[in-house]
């Protein structure tokens, strides 16, 4: 007799091959794994009722030793549980109304709901997410960290063809550098670069999906009007406030980014408590602000922005813990190539040598669920994501 140890993945697998009946299959698959949960600020006497649901169930909660006494008004909450375990105490929830636990169950619906995501744009296009989709940076600037990735209007279209070529489902346009330390251009200069770039590339790729990066409303809107399809925005809508009544006007997505300050100053403002918490709630708010102006899901991309007001711990915990973002019900995108805190791992080299660990983050953002990557090398990193998605879901050749 020997015993083999069974992954997630291999599950199905394993069923079929000891014989169990194909319609047992969700049932088991409902069991398969523990998925904790962290509730944050619930009211005390809500965080009790909840723990001793879930330990009835068969699950587990930890609580703060300060509940059993009453002595703080919120605290949080960790839930431990397969499937099957939120799935009862769902059920249970739903008896009781009270301390705020009608919340706490539409909010852990809401996680556990997995909807199939997409990014719909103005013209009737989508966007889905079956594989991680890749986006191609195309810098229409002087003065990029990485030289490699600057290129100018003659260069572009030859560059951005090469990228869909090579698989990038986006070409990422953008004309103000935004690395640590750098000034500002003015939003005419800003315009100036982009909007022939956009227009040369949307004239030679008709179907290309375009997005500006960019913070600026006015320069999104010349930007989107020569054909540009989302926006890029750093600053979560924060720098400019005309930015969200645009995204409703206009009716193009928008990725919100985290982002403290501004790049000048924004590595001086790198301090938090619980910097996954933080970003992923902050990210959480600026869609929902958009939600309550009627935009939709499907118009709405997170960034936790690697390298922007964070250092090279912060940013190695949020790629790591990036499945936080993943929660809320929007695609996801990662944006760490080439980035220093690469160069900083791998003993500090320059940004030409920090590809091989760009595509070690690629990877974690197929580990994490992420749907998106936007990155300085299309082919090598689409190469790299899609046989560690065949490796993880092997499909007859």
């Amino acid at each position: 007799m020997e015993v083999i140890k069974v992954n997630h993945e291999m599950l199905e697998d394993a069923l079929q091959s000891i014989g169990v009946h194909p319609d047992s299959y969700p049932v088991f698959r409902n069991k398969n794994k523990i998925i904790p949960f962290k509730l944050v600020k619930v009211r005390t006497p809500a965080a009790n009722v909840i723990k001793q649901e879930m330990l009835a169930v068969g699950g587990d909660a930890a609580i703060p030793a300060s509940c059993l006494v009453n002595g703080e008004q919120y605290v949080d909450v960790l839930l431990l549980g397969t499937r099957k375990h939120y799935g009862i105490l769902l059920q249970k929830l739903e008896q009781m109304p009270y301390f705020g636990i009608t919340k706490i169950k539409a909010a852990l619906e809401a996680a556990l709901s997995e909807p199939v995501l997409k990014t719909a744009l103005a013209d009737g296009r989508e966007l889905t997410y079956e594989q991680l989709q890749v986006m191609g940076i195309l810098n229409i600037t002087p003065d990029s960290f990485y030289a490699g990735s600057r290129t100018n209007i003659d260069e572009v279209v030859v560059r951005a063809g090469k990228m869909l070529a090579e698989g990038a489902a986006i070409l990422d346009i953008g004309g103000e550098s935004t690395r640590p330390g750098s000034d500002s251009v003015s939003a005419e200069e800003e315009v100036e670069r982009v909007v022939p770039v956009i227009k040369a590339v949307r004239e030679a790729y008709p179907e290309a999906v375009i997005s500006i990066d960019t913070y600026r409303a006015s320069t999104a809107q010349a930007a989107l009007k020569a054909g540009a399809d989302i926006i890029n925005d750093i600053s979560a809508m924060e720098a400019d406030p005309k930015m969200l009544d645009l995204v409703v006007a206009s009716k193009a997505p928008i990725i919100l980014m985290h982002m403290r300050g501004t790049p000048k100053n924004m590595q001086q403002n790198c301090q938090y408590k619980n910097v996954v918490e933080e970003v992923s709630l902050y990210l959480q708010g600026q869609a929902q602000l958009l939600r309550e102006k009627g935009v939709g899901a499907e118009k709405i991309i997170l960034d936790p922005g690697i390298g922007f007001a964070k250092d090279v711990e912060q940013n190695l915990l949020l790629m790591r813990d990036l499945h936080a973002l993943t929660s809320f019900g929007y695609p996801v995108l990662l944006a760490a190539s080439r980035k220093s805190t690469i160069g900083k791992v791998l003993g500090d080299i320059p940004a030409e040598e920090r590809l091989a660990g760009t595509v070690a983050t690629s990877c974690q953002a197929v580990y994490a669920g992420a749907q998106l990557v936007r990155v300085h090398d299309v082919k090598e990193n689409i190469q790299a994501v899609r046989m560690l998605e065949a490796i993880l879901c092997p499909k007859p050749m």
